[in-house]
C-alpha cells in the first residue's frame, strides 16, 4: 500500500489532492498535516512513498521547508504544491530537489496526471517549464542546498533582517557560534558579507 503524506494548511486543497490520489492509486494510505513540523513528525515514524508539500504554511514560507525535508529524508520524493506558479518559482523548486510541481490552480485531471508521473519516478511540472533547464540554471540554488540545517536557519535569519544576537537566541546558541557559522555560510555561497548573503537568500522566497 502506498503511503502518502500531504502537508498543506488548507483543508479544501488537501481534499482535492486526496481526490486526485484516489484516482491515481487503488488504495493509498494518506496522512494529512497542516504544518511542516507535523509532516516531519509523521515522516519520522516511518517511510513514505511521496510527500506533497505546500511552500507556504504557518511554520514554513518559501523553499527553506523543502530544503530541510530534502536534507532529513534525502530518498523521499517531494512534490511541491503551491499557489505561486510563476516560472522562477517552479524552476527553483525543481532545482532544490522537488520531484515535481503542482500549481494549486491545476484542474483535477492535471493533478492526477502530475501524481501519476511523480509516483512513477518521472519529474513533472507545468507546461512550458523544462526540468533540465531548471537544473542548468541552478548554481545559487545548489549552493544554498549545500548548507547544513544550522547554516540554513542562520541564512533565513539574515533574510529576515535579524541581528546575530537575535539569531543566537532563536537557535539557543552563543553569538560566537553564529559568527563561526556565518563564515561557513559565506564560503558556501561564494559571498563576502551579510548583504551579499541576503541577496543570495532571495532564492529561498516565493512570490506572494
Amino acid at each position: 500500500m502506498d503511503r502518502i503524506v500531504i502537508a498543506d494548511d488548507h483543508p479544501l486543497f488537501r481534499a482535492a489532492l486526496r481526490q486526485a490520489l484516489s484516482r491515481t492509486l487503488p488504495d493509498p494510505a494518506i496522512q494529512e498535516c497542516a504544518t511542516l513540523a507535523e509532516a516531519k513528525g509523521v515522516l519520522d515514524k516511518g517511510p513514505a512513498d511521496l510527500l506533497l508539500l505546500d511552500l507556504k504554511m504557518p511554520d514554513c514560507d518559501g523553499f527553506a521547508g523543502l530544503i530541510a525535508i530534502r536534507g532529513m529524508f534525502p530518498t523521499l520524493p517531494v512534490c511541491v504544491v503551491s499557489a505561486s506558479e510563476d516560472a522562477v518559482t517552479v524552476r527553483r523548486a525543481l532545482a532544490f530537489g522537488a520531484a515535481g510541481f503542482i500549481p494549486k490552480s491545476a484542474a483535477l485531471e492535471q493533478m492526477t496526471e502530475a501524481l501519476t508521473a511523480v509516483l512513477a519516478g518521472d519529474p513533472w511540472s507545468p507546461h512550458g517549464v523544462d526540468p533540465d533547464q531548471a537544473q542548468a540554471d541552478a548554481a545559487m540554488e545548489n549552493r544554498i542546498a549545500s548548507l547544513t540545517p544550522s547554516q540554513l536557519k542562520i541564512l533565513v535569519g539574515l533574510q529576515q533582517g535579524r541581528l546575530n544576537k537575535q539569531i543566537a537566541f532563536d537557535l539557543g546558541v552563543t553569538e560566537a557560534t553564529i559568527k563561526a557559522h556565518l563564515t561557513g555560510v559565506f564560503r558556501k555561497l561564494g559571498v563576502q558579507n551579510r548583504t551579499q548573503a541576503v541577496i543570495a537568500a532571495q532564492a529561498l522566497g516565493v512570490d506572494p
